[in-house]
């Protein structure tokens, strides 16, 4: 039942290419309790003939019962399976809540502009702020292909006056030009849109 039930989890991820779908496991594992329609009953009726020779598996989504007839060998080969599978899922979703991803989550698109709106941050609020941009800089933008900075003031600032491609220089000159902006308490209410709009203005920009 517990080989069941970890199968169903991990067939909403993907791993049908594996055979490790609830569908795949049970058809390498058993065979499906058969109906066929009786005409002189006028009804499908389902063999008996398994009952109590093995045991059986209802499927919850559709009620059709598999009988198992696989060896324990075979069983505890799936087990191992399954269990490296939710592994690595493990693996995966601690990579994906680690670092900047837990703050801004995984950049996928390759050119993309970063607005910053630090609104009226305290002073220790701003570092903070300004040490999270810097980690997503280092780890996950020097992965894409171009990026800009735009701060959302009273006066809009901009890092480059477009997208610039990415290197190690590009980086370090973008949290070094992060670290010069100095701490504001007064912010337009309307710069925010108007950093976005110039953002969306430049037409190599998917993010």
């Amino acid at each position: 039942q517990s080989l069941v039930s970890s199968s169903k989890w991990l067939q909403h991820y993907g791993l049908k290419r594996n055979k490790l779908s609830l569908s795949q496991i049970l058809s390498q594992i058993g065979f499906q309790h058969r109906k066929d329609y009786v005409t002189t009953l006028g009804k499908p009726v389902a063999s008996r003939y398994a009952d109590g020779l093995f045991p059986q598996y209802k499927r919850a989504q559709d009620g059709s019962v598999y009988n198992l007839t696989a060896k324990k060998e075979l069983i505890l080969h799936f087990v191992d399976c399954l269990i490296g599978a939710i592994e690595l899922y493990k693996q995966r979703m601690e990579w994906l809540t680690s670092e900047s991803r837990q703050i801004f989550g995984v950049i996928q698109e390759q050119c993309i502009v970063i607005v910053l709106d630090f609104g009226t941050a305290a002073p220790a609020e701003f570092d903070l702020c300004r040490d999270a941009l810097s980690m997503v800089l280092v780890e996950q933008v020097i992965q894409i292909s171009r990026f800009n900075l735009i701060r959302a003031a009273q006066d809009l600032m901009k890092w480059q006056q477009n997208c610039t491609p990415v290197s190690e220089r590009a980086v370090k000159s973008a949290v070094t030009w992060l670290w010069k902006l100095e701490h504001m308490t007064a912010v337009s209410h309307t710069s925010p849109a108007e950093a976005l709009l110039e953002a969306m203005g430049d037409e190599v920009v998917s993010s």
